[in-house]
């Protein structure tokens, strides 16, 4: 169904096997989506926790990681003076742990009118030069999207959708995926929705997606060691060997 919709021939999977037993996530290099910053959203609750997961990114293979904590205005009301703290507190932490890996923070703003406020008084924190990761409701679509993606635009940033397969409006109307790359977004692919994790929609609609090279990041958007478990079930997948070669930009990011 979905194949016929984003109007193309699913292409044939490369074969796991092919890509031998070592392989792992060290293809992205880094990893640009993940709530590693204790108490500050619902991803890592104390610095035990983080300190866990950093090292669970370190057995998958990432060389650095840019962690993005929550700004949503009714349940996260972050801003980048808690984030820095945060990320500060972390990695002293890693460094008394005499653990070695490149982190730095950013965010995943929530598009509401709070983020439309923050817009205007900027600056707002970035993944990558000016590359600003947002999400959306699950359940509805945001109002004047349009409108402030090209307001982002022209204050100098290029929006990266986090999770698009996530948003259940769009499974009606998969066109609106190619027309958010028509006004200049990037699209960030949550790994594990290729296992279903999220759902079998979510999983076909990530498929396709893929398929139809529409994605430009791959993030873990890891917020627990269950993610990460599952990050490591897909290593072993046939789908993994299709983004062992895919063209993904986490690679280009700047520490």
């Amino acid at each position: 169904m979905f194949s016929k919709i984003f109007g193309s021939k699913k292409p044939k999977t490369p074969s796991r096997s092919a890509l031998g037993d070592d392989v792992n996530w060290s293809f992205l290099k880094t990893d640009m989506h993940s709530h590693l910053i204790p108490g500050i959203d619902d991803g890592a609750p104390t610095i035990e926790d983080s300190i866990a997961l950093v090292k669970e990114f370190q057995n998958l293979g990432y060389e650095s990681i840019v962690t993005t904590p929550h700004i949503k205005s009714d349940y996260f009301p972050n801003d980048p003076a808690i984030i820095n703290n945060g990320l500060n507190e972390l990695r002293h932490a890693l460094n008394e742990q005499n653990i070695h890996i490149p982190i730095k923070a950013a965010a995943e703003y929530y598009v509401d009118e709070r983020f439309v406020e923050m817009l205007e008084s900027g600056p707002l924190m970035t993944i990558n030069d000016n590359e600003v990761l947002i999400e959306f409701s699950f359940v509805f679509e945001p109002m004047r999207i349009n409108e402030i993606l090209f307001q982002m635009q022209t204050k100098g940033y290029k929006p990266v959708i986090a999770h698009p397969e996530r948003y259940n409006y769009y499974h009606i109307k998969p066109n609106a995926y190619r027309e958010l790359k028509d006004r200049g977004c990037l699209l960030q692919l949550n790994a594990i929705s290729l296992t279903g994790y999220y759902g079998r929609t979510v999983r076909e609609i990530s498929e396709n997606l893929l398929d139809n090279n529409l994605y430009d990041y791959c993030g873990s958007d890891i917020h627990h060691l269950r993610h990460a478990e599952t990050m490591r079930k897909l290593m072993r997948s046939r789908r993994f060997a299709q983004m062992y070669h895919y063209p993904f930009l986490n690679s280009r990011m700047v520490f």
